[in-house]
């Protein structure tokens, strides 16, 4: 029961790239080579949506908002949604500038994609007992935390190998706020965290990251476990349709549960880097995550960018309506 993990525009998770079901062969090197491919492919189409997403969740609003109506027909403030803001970006950059950023997280993609097809050679999937429908709830519930385990050390070894192109990805995209240009290239980039902020600036953020990739892949599976084994009844003739989408279906759920996760740390990548986007007034310098989560619960904000379409102004930043 692989879980998903990989992070989708809204703080939703995928299914991470190159990981097939239970007890399917390893794919050839050429089948990897394609996923690799599609994942980078992936990775470019979505990107002006994590780029959005990611100033709006430092806090950048360069657009007024508009009044709106809600469905009961009152008035109500909207701030601008992905395509409003995504037209905005184009006017200041033109049209390549909602690639900003685009080529380290490339690379994370690939490096994710990569050590999970190493890992998963090094620990064989179909070493391990699969769920069926013929075990006893124990023998289940023991298969589903095996195979949770596995899932867990694949997505964690991805996360920690991959994180640094990830907050050089970060910091390229933030310098939209500020227009600077400290981070312009990969390896210039390399150079000048590792001269700033030394080996530990390539992993800040790293822990909320891997929190909220554990909480999700524990949550989504043991829950998806139970739901199947009592919730879905066997002599039902869906019984097996609606199984396969228990897993989905709790993966929304979840993922939008564990959103905080995602947001803290990709803030805590580009807290006091020395852009705009991580210091005063669009963030406090915080000393660690626990300080960035308790600031951003004091504020009602830990969802902040969780929706990108339907954006309504929140209570703590309200403006008169007229």
């Amino acid at each position: 029961m692989a879980a998903a993990a990989a992070a989708l525009p809204g703080g939703l998770r995928a299914p991470p790239a190159g990981l097939g079901a239970g007890g399917r062969p390893e794919p050839v090197e050429g089948s990897e080579c394609l996923f690799v491919v599609l994942g980078a492919g992936f990775t470019a189409l979505s990107h002006p949506l994590l780029y959005v997403k990611l100033l709006i969740q430092v806090g950048h609003e360069p657009l007024p908002p508009i009044i709106g109506r809600n469905m009961l027909g009152k008035k109500v403030l909207y701030l601008p949604g992905f395509f409003t803001y995504a037209r905005h970006i184009v006017e200041v950059d033109g049209k390549m500038g909602l690639f900003r950023g685009l080529a380290p997280r490339i690379l994370s993609s690939t490096l994710s994609t990569v050590t999970r097809g190493t890992v998963k050679k090094v620990f064989p999937v179909e070493d391990m007992e699969h769920v069926s429908n013929k075990d006893d709830v124990k023998t289940s519930l023991r298969k589903v935390m095996k195979e949770t385990s596995h899932e867990m050390l694949m997505q964690c070894m991805s996360r920690v190998i991959s994180h640094p192109l990830h907050v050089i990805s970060m910091r390229c995209m933030v310098q939209f706020v500020g227009r600077e240009v400290k981070y312009s290239g990969v390896f210039s980039s390399i150079g000048r965290i590792f001269k700033e902020e030394g080996i530990l600036g390539f992993f800040v953020g790293l822990v909320p990251h891997i929190l909220g990739d554990v909480v999700f892949l524990w949550c989504c599976n043991i829950l998806a476990h139970f739901i199947n084994t009592y919730a879905v009844d066997d002599n039902f003739n869906q019984a097996s349709v609606i199984r396969s989408y228990t897993k989905f279906v709790m993966g929304i759920a979840v993922s939008m549960l564990t959103y905080p996760f995602l947001l803290v740390g990709d803030l805590m990548a580009v807290n006091n880097c020395g852009l705009h986007a991580g210091l005063p007034p669009y963030s406090p310098v915080f000393t660690s995550w626990v300080q960035c989560w308790r600031h951003l619960s004091a504020q009602g904000q830990l969802f902040r960018g969780s929706s990108l379409l339907f954006r309504r102004v929140s209570a703590a930043a309200r403006f008169p309506i007229d």
